[in-house]
């Protein structure tokens, strides 16, 4: 791969050039990987950012959702490994000390400024589709502004879980973050759609049975209370979206915060 050094030399206008630092693979399609935060680099936990490498003599860029929080020293992300894909088939092979692109405006939907003040908070994620929410779930302004988290993972395979699962961990045993906020109000529900599990089944398919609420021992989806924010593939996204719409919330957006918000930069 190229070094920081090399990159620096053909970047495209308008780009930084950070250094990977660190590199974890939980399964034959799914990594995690750190790197370098730039110098005066602003962004809103649950935004987005373009990510990329040279192919050839050419940049190859796609959206990233960003999973470290706003106040993070680092930069870290969550991808999905494509065999034949323009840009992860090259950048699954990164290893520390290689230098990736990121273009320098971040971007997104599923931020806290685009949702009404309410008492629960659902992040609906499929997949990689759980990144923009670890960086929400470690954002203080989101306990603020709700009382009680529920983030929803749903996955093929039992071993994609790994990432949301360490994840929620770790956030709970964070002495640093246990002082900013309560982290019990923070709840994890996993199901999957392939493999043996205590909870199986499309997350759309748990909301539309009730199964959901039920397992949680939460009331059914109200716009007066329950806020959402959806990430996952394009067929999630749509059949989410018309599960809220039909229990009565609103999307909303940056311009017009409301019940709910989807990111459709995102399909994985």
């Amino acid at each position: 791969m190229t070094s920081p050094a090399e990159l620096e030399a053909c970047a495209p206008a308008g780009t930084f050039v950070e250094t990977v630092t660190s590199v974890t693979h939980y399964t034959d399609r799914l990594f995690h990987f750190h790197m370098t935060r730039p110098s005066g680099f602003r962004f809103r936990s649950g935004e987005f950012v373009m990510i990329g490498l040279m192919v050839g003599d050419k940049p190859v860029f796609r959206a990233y959702s960003i999973a470290s929080p706003s106040w993070a020293e680092d930069l870290e992300f969550f991808s999905i490994k494509v065999p034949d894909g323009p840009l992860t088939s090259h950048l699954q092979q990164i290893k520390p000390g290689d230098a990736v692109l990121m273009r320098k405006k971040p971007t997104g939907t599923l931020v806290n400024d685009a949702l009404v003040k309410g008492r629960r908070l659902y992040m609906f994620s499929t997949g990689t589709g759980i990144a923009p929410f670890a960086s929400v779930i470690r954002d203080p302004e989101t306990y603020e502004k709700f009382d009680e988290l529920i983030l929803t993972h749903s996955c093929r395979e039992v071993a994609e879980l790994k990432y949301g699962q360490d994840l929620v961990a770790s956030v709970k045993e964070d002495e640093m973050l246990n002082e900013l906020f309560d982290t019990s109000r923070l709840r994890l529900y996993n199901s999957v759609t392939r493999e043996t599990f205590p909870f199986r089944g499309r997350i759309t398919d748990l909301i539309e049975s009730g199964k959901l609420f039920t397992d949680l021992d939460v009331p059914p989806l109200d716009p007066a209370c329950d806020r959402a924010m959806i990430c996952g593939s394009a067929e999630m996204l749509k059949d989410t979206k018309s599960l809220l719409e039909q229990a009565g919330l609103t999307e909303g957006a940056n311009n017009r915060p409301a019940e709910f918000v989807i990111e459709r930069a995102f399909a994985g």
